[in-house]
C-alpha cells in the first residue's frame, strides 16, 4: 500500500480507478492491468529550460523570449473536487446570473452589442463580466453558458468598424477628444479565450485589424487617460499572444512603442491604487520577452516586494489598498478589493509561466485560499468590496477614513453597490482552473497549481491524460494516475511550495531518492505506462511568522493556509430579495484574543485538529472547513471596534493580560468572513505593554465631514500638494461659503507664538479650496481673542502658511475661517509650536 495516501485519498483513488475502468471504451484508451518497470530520471530544478522545442503548443516566436512554461488550451483541464464546486456555485451564483442583476450586462440597447457601437453600458462593465463568463462556461463545459458568452462576443466581432475600433463608439473620443482604451484591454482578453477554447477563425484577423488601428495612433495616445496609462502592459500581452499566432512583426513595433509610452513601472511603483498594483506591477515582466533584459523581469518581483513590504505586513497575500495605499495605513485592518485579488491571481498566473519561478505559485495559491473564499458569501451570491486580514464586522456603515472610501464597502451584495468588483470577479476561479497544469518547452508536463483534475495533453511523442486526486490545500498528499493508449517518454514536474522542507515521491508504490528544496520543481522523467502512478507527498508543518513592521504582531501557518479566529458569526438580511439577498454580518462571539507562545517554540502553541470531509464540496465555512487549531489566548479587554466599526488597529506586542486563560480555536483564513488573523502576543514583566484605550483628539471643528477625520490635522503626514489625496484629510465639506473654525485643546495652558497650515484645495476635480481668510484667535479668560500683531495666517496652496505673534500663555488656540463664495475648504496639516 502507498505509504502516503490517507485514508480519505485512498478511497479517492479507488474511485479515481472506478471510473476509468467504465470510461476506457469511450476514450479509446485500452486498460492495461500489469506493465514492465520503467528506469524513472529524478532531478530537481529551479525551473524547467526556456526553450520553444514543444511543437504541440503555441509558444513564443522569436524574436520573443522563449517561456518555459505554455499555457494548454481551454478546455484540457478539467478541476473537480472542491474547486469544481466553486465554478459551479459561480455559474448558480451572482456571475451566472449578472445579466438579470446588472443593468451594464443587459443585452438590448448594449453599446457593447450594437453593430454600430451605440447604447448604454460603453465601459469596463460588461467586458469585466464576460472575461470570466465565458471562461466559466468553457472550464465547466457548460453549454448554456458557452451560448450566451458566443452571443455576446458574435455581436462584439459584428461591430467592427472600416479602421479596425470596434465596440462602442463613444469610447473613441471620450478622453478629451482622444480614445479610452481601457475597457477594449479587457475586451481583448475575452476574445483570447474565445479562440483558444473554439479557434473562431474570425478573431485572428479581427484582433489583428484593430491593433493596426491603435498602431496608427499617435504615441501620446499610449500615456492618456489615468486608466489606460497604467494598465497598457494588458494590451502587450495581447500582442504577444497575437504575434504568436500570425507572426507580424509590425505588432513588436507597436508593443515597444506602447511599453515606452505607457506609465514606466519598470521604473518603479508609479500608481499607488491597488488594482493598477495588482495589474501593473507585472509589466516589465511581460515585456522581458521582447527585451530580453533580466532588469525587466527582476522590476516585477521588486515592484511586488516594494508593495508588500510596506503594505501587506499581514497574512493572506494581499495588501492595504482600499483604494489606495496611503502612507501610515499600513495595520491588517486595511482592505483590499476584490478586483485586487483577482487581478493580482492573474499577475501571479502570467509570471510563473514567463519565469518560470515557481514562487510566484506560491502567492497565487496564497490569495486563492486565504483570501478570495471571503470576498464572497459561501453561495457565491455576493461579494464584498473589501478583504481585510482583521475584519470583525460585515455592515453597511461608512468606515471611511479608515478605509478610504466611504459608504458601504463590508457588506455582502450581488448589486451594483461594487460595480467593478461585481463583474471582475468572475475570472478568479476560472483562470486558476485553467493554471492547474502547464506545458514545459520540453514536451512535458507541470502540475503548477494543486487541485484534483483530469488533464488530456500531447507529451513526447504521443498522449496522455492524467487523473489528480487530493485534498489539498486541507491535506498534503497528491496522487496522480497516468492514463496513455501506448507508452510514452516525457518529464513530469511537481511543484514543490515555498514551505515544504521535505517532500517525498512514490512511483508505481515504490518510494523514490530525492533531494528537493523548497520553491523548486520535481522532474519525473520516464517512459510512461498506462496505469503508472505518482505518490507526492508534501508535509505541512505548523509555522508563526511575526510581524515586526506591524507592532510585532503574529499570524500562523500550516503549509499554504493561514489561520483566523474563529468568531461565530451572525448573518442579518439588509436588503435585497430572497433569492438575490443583501448580508451583513456581526460578530456573536468574541474575537478581541491575543496568543499565549511557547517563547522558544511558537509553532508547538498549537494542536492541529483534523476533520472528515464528510462529502462537503463547500469548504470555505466555519462549520465545514476540515481543519482547525487549538490555541492559548487571553482576552485583551481594551482592544474594540472604533466608532466606526471597525476593528481597533494593532498595538505593539508583547501586550498584557490578567484575563482568565482559555482554549481559543483558530480556522483557515478563507473560511473566516469575521477574521482576526493578524495576533497580538500576550507577554508578562517589564517588557508587556498595557493596550492603552484612544485618547479623545486634543481637536475639534464647527463641522467635519463624514469621510474626513479631524486626526488629519495633526497626524503629522506631510502632504506632497494641496490636492494631495493619499493622505487623510481634514475638509468642512459640504458647506461652502460659511464661517467655520477648528480648535487646538492643549489641556492645560502653552506658551504659542507661532504655527503653519497646509491648506486642502482640490481645484480640478472637486469643490473644496483655500479659505477667503483666516484669522488666528487664543482662549483668554473664557473668551476668544485675536493674537497679536493681528494679521491673516495666509491662504497659499501647495505650502505651509506659517504665521509667527506675540508669544501667548493659552489653553486653546483657533483658526477662524471665511470660506470662498460657492465653494468649502479643508486643512492637511496643522502644525503648532512653542
Amino acid at each position: 500500500m502507498n505509504l502516503f495516501l490517507s485514508n480519505t485519498l485512498l478511497r479517492q483513488t479507488i474511485a479515481a480507478w472506478a471510473r476509468l475502468l467504465a470510461i476506457t471504451c469511450t476514450i479509446g484508451i485500452p486498460f492495461l492491468s500489469t506493465a514492465a518497470p520503467k528506469a524513472t530520471a529524478i532531478s530537481v530544478v529551479p525551473a524547467p529550460p526556456a526553450s520553444s522545442i514543444n511543437p504541440f503548443y503555441t509558444t513564443n516566436r522569436a524574436p520573443l523570449a522563449p517561456a518555459p512554461f505554455l499555457k494548454l488550451p481551454i478546455g484540457a483541464i478539467g478541476p473537480n473536487g472542491w474547486l469544481r464546486h466553486q465554478l459551479d456555485l459561480e455559474a448558480e451564483g451572482m456571475t451566472g446570473h449578472l445579466e438579470g442583476l446588472s443593468k451594464w450586462c443587459k443585452f438590448e440597447g448594449n453599446a457593447w452589442a450594437s453593430p454600430n457601437g451605440q447604447g448604454h453600458s460603453a465601459w469596463e462593465e460588461l467586458p469585466y463580466w464576460l472575461k470570466g463568463y465565458g471562461d466559466l462556461g468553457y472550464v465547466l463545459k457548460n453549454e448554456a453558458i458557452i451560448a450566451k458568452a458566443r452571443k455576446w462576443i458574435d455581436a462584439v466581432l459584428a461591430s467592427q468598424e472600416s479602421d479596425g475600433w470596434f465596440g462602442p463608439r463613444s469610447l473613441k473620443t471620450s478622453l478629451e477628444g482622444k480614445p479610452d482604451l481601457w475597457p477594449h484591454m479587457v475586451m481583448c482578453n475575452v476574445l483570447q479565450s474565445f479562440y483558444e477554447y473554439c479557434g473562431d477563425e474570425r478573431v485572428l484577423p479581427f484582433l489583428t485589424k484593430y491593433f493596426k488601428w491603435l498602431d496608427s495612433q499617435p504615441a501620446e495616445v499610449f500615456g492618456t487617460g489615468y486608466w489606460p496609462k497604467v494598465r497598457f502592459g494588458d494590451n502587450i500581452e495581447t500582442i504577444y499572444w497575437l504575434y504568436n499566432r500570425t507572426g507580424e512583426t509590425w505588432l513588436l513595433d507597436l508593443s515597444k512603442r506602447i511599453h515606452d509610452h505607457m506609465a514606466r513601472w519598470d521604473t518603479d511603483v508609479i500608481d499607488w491604487h491597488n488594482v493598477n498594483i495588482a495589474q501593473g506591477f507585472r509589466e516589465p515582466g511581460v515585456y522581458f520577452q521582447q527585451s530580453h533584459e533580466p532588469r525587466h523581469l527582476d522590476a516585477a518581483e521588486r515592484n511586488y516586494s516594494k508593495v508588500m513590504g510596506i503594505y501587506g505586513q499581514f497574512p493572506g497575500g494581499g495588501f492595504g489598498g482600499d483604494e489606495n495605499c496611503r502612507p501610515g495605513y499600513t495595520d491588517p485592518r486595511q482592505g483590499f478589493e476584490t478586483c485586487g485579488i483577482v487581478e493580482f491571481m492573474h499577475s501571479f498566473e502570467m509570471l510563473t509561466k514567463i519565469s518560470g519561478n515557481p514562487i510566484w505559485a506560491d502567492r497565487c495559491e496564497e490569495l486563492a485560499f486565504n483570501s478570495l473564499p471571503a470576498a464572497l458569501t459561501p453561495d457565491l451570491k455576493g461579494l464584498h468590496y473589501l478583504t481585510c486580514a482583521n475584519q470583525v464586522q460585515l455592515d453597511k456603515s461608512n468606515k471611511a477614513p479608515g478605509v478610504q472610501n466611504e459608504g458601504n464597502m463590508f457588506a455582502y451584495s450581488p448589486y451594483e453597490v461594487y460595480r467593478c468588483c461585481q463583474h471582475n470577479v468572475s475570472h478568479g476561479w476560472p483562470y486558476y482552473a485553467e493554471e492547474l497544469w502547464l506545458a514545459t518547452s520540453d514536451r512535458g508536463l507541470c502540475a503548477s497549481l494543486y487541485s484534483t483534475s483530469e488533464v488530456t495533453a500531447q507529451v513526447g511523442d504521443g498522449g496522455v491524460k492524467i487523473i489528480e486526486e487530493t485534498d489539498y490545500p486541507f491535506g498534503d498528499t497528491v496522487g496522480f494516475i497516468v492514463r496513455t493508449a501506448a507508452s510514452v517518454k516525457f518529464p513530469l514536474y511537481l511543484r514543490i511550495p515555498r514551505w515544504c522542507v521535505q517532500p517525498a515521491v512514490e512511483v508505481n508504490g515504490k518510494a523514490v531518492s530525492i533531494r528537493a528544496k523548497p520553491s523548486s520543481y520535481l522532474v519525473l522523467e520516464r517512459t510512461w505506462v498506462d496505469g503508472d502512478t505518482v505518490d507526492l507527498a508534501l508535509p505541512m508543518h505548523l509555522g508563526v511568522r511575526r510581524w515586526e513592521k506591524n507592532k510585532g504582531a503574529v499570524s500562523v501557518d500550516y503549509g499554504p493556509l493561514s489561520f483566523s479566529a474563529k468568531i461565530g458569526e451572525k448573518w442579518t438580511r439588509s436588503g435585497g430579495t430572497e433569492e438575490w439577498p443583501e448580508y451583513e454580518v456581526f460578530p456573536a462571539s468574541a474575537w478581541n484574543y491575543g496568543l499565549v507562545l511557547d517563547q522558544n517554540h511558537p509553532e508547538k502553541s498549537f494542536q492541529l485538529v483534523k476533520k472528515a470531509w464528510r462529502g462537503v464540496a463547500q469548504p470555505f465555512t466555519p462549520d465545514t472547513v476540515p481543519l482547525e487549531l487549538r490555541a492559548k489566548g487571553r482576552k485583551i479587554p481594551a482592544w474594540k471596534q472604533d466608532t466606526t466599526g471597525l476593528v481597533g488597529k494593532l498595538q505593539p506586542s508583547p501586550i498584557r493580560s490578567e484575563e482568565p486563560l482559555e482554549t481559543i480555536t483558530l480556522i483557515p483564513m478563507g473560511a473566516a468572513r469575521l477574521r482576526v488573523s493578524a495576533f497580538p502576543v500576550i507577554g508578562k514583566g517589564h517588557a508587556a505593554r498595557e493596550w492603552t484605550a484612544p485618547k479623545p483628539l486634543p481637536v475639534s471643528a464647527s463641522h467635519c465631514y463624514a469621510s474626513d477625520t479631524l486626526e488629519a490635522l495633526i497626524d503629522g503626514l506631510e502632504p506632497k500638494n494641496s490636492n494631495d489625496h493619499m493622505i487623510p484629510r481634514f475638509t468642512w465639506w459640504d458647506h461652502r461659503g460659511t464661517a467655520e473654525w477648528v480648535q487646538y485643546d492643549f489641556g492645560k495652558a502653552k506658551t504659542i507664538s507661532n504655527l503653519a497650515v497646509y491648506w486642502f484645495d482640490d481645484t480640478g476635480t472637486g469643490s473644496c479650496r483655500v479659505p477667503e481668510s483666516c484669522e488666528v484667535l487664543y482662549q483668554s479668560g473664557g473668551q476668544w481673542k485675536p493674537v497679536e500683531p493681528a494679521a491673516d495666517c495666509g491662504t497659499k496652496p501647495d505650502m505651509y502658511n506659517a504665521l509667527s505673534f506675540k508669544p501667548v500663555a493659552t489653553t486653546a488656540l483657533r483658526l477662524q475661517v471665511r470660506l470662498q463664495p460657492s465653494f468649502s475648504g479643508g486643512i492637511l496639516e496643522w502644525l503648532v509650536r512653542q
